[in-house]
């Protein structure tokens, strides 16, 4: 199914349709500040292991997710206060903050080491969705076969429409991704250098 939604002031009822297909647990496309981003509600395992193998991803790679605001981040993450003052400063934004899990993380995405990616994109529709669901939203970049960003929900819906719930058209996104920052450690570390400026730090 595919749902247009305004993308400078989305409309409430159409938000909560997509709410309503989170909490039965499906999978949605959703814009970001980058990319579109697959997602599902953060406690449904089942729909986090179709995310996988939608992906053909290795359990190895965790996906990062979505909160509404800072307040929210400190419910599913160690925020020492410098990672606090640097993702005050640069959220809503661009950018995935690595920062230590708590126990409210579902195992399944701690495969490894007990961190988590973390992102609040600079987004309406994505900001209006995650508020009004009330949890975080897992999110990984939509890509085809081949391996590359796909930048229009037309054919997000084409190729993948099968594979997911809903697909939330807010337009034509360049293919971007969002610059990794770990905060988990004393020193800021860039994983990957993406749509948010590296230099800032």
């Amino acid at each position: 199914m595919l749902l247009k939604i305004n993308a400078e002031n989305p409309q409430i009822r159409l938000i909560k349709k997509a709410v309503q297909v989170l909490n039965d647990g499906g999978i949605v496309v959703c814009p970001t500040d980058t990319s579109y981003g697959m997602g599902c509600d953060l406690f449904n395992k089942r729909g986090i292991e179709r995310i996988y193998e939608i992906k053909k991803r290795s359990r190895k790679q965790p996906f990062s997710f979505i909160c509404a605001d800072l307040g929210d981040i400190s419910n599913y993450a160690v925020v020492t206060n410098y990672a606090y003052k640097i993702m005050k400063r640069l959220l809503p934004g661009p950018y995935t903050f690595i920062l230590g899990a708590s126990r409210l993380v579902p195992k399944i995405l701690l495969p490894k080491r007990k961190e988590v990616g973390i992102r609040i994109p600079d987004n309406d529709i994505c900001l209006s969705l995650v508020r009004e669901f009330g949890s975080p939203i897992i999110s990984t970049t939509v890509k085809s076969c081949e391996d590359e960003i796909i930048t229009d929900p037309y054919i997000i819906e084409e190729e993948l429409g099968h594979c997911v719930d809903l697909v939330i058209d807010g337009g034509i996104l360049p293919p971007e991704l969002s610059t990794v920052v770990n905060l988990a450690n004393a020193i800021p570390e860039i994983v990957r250098e993406g749509k948010g400026d590296p230099n800032v730090f």
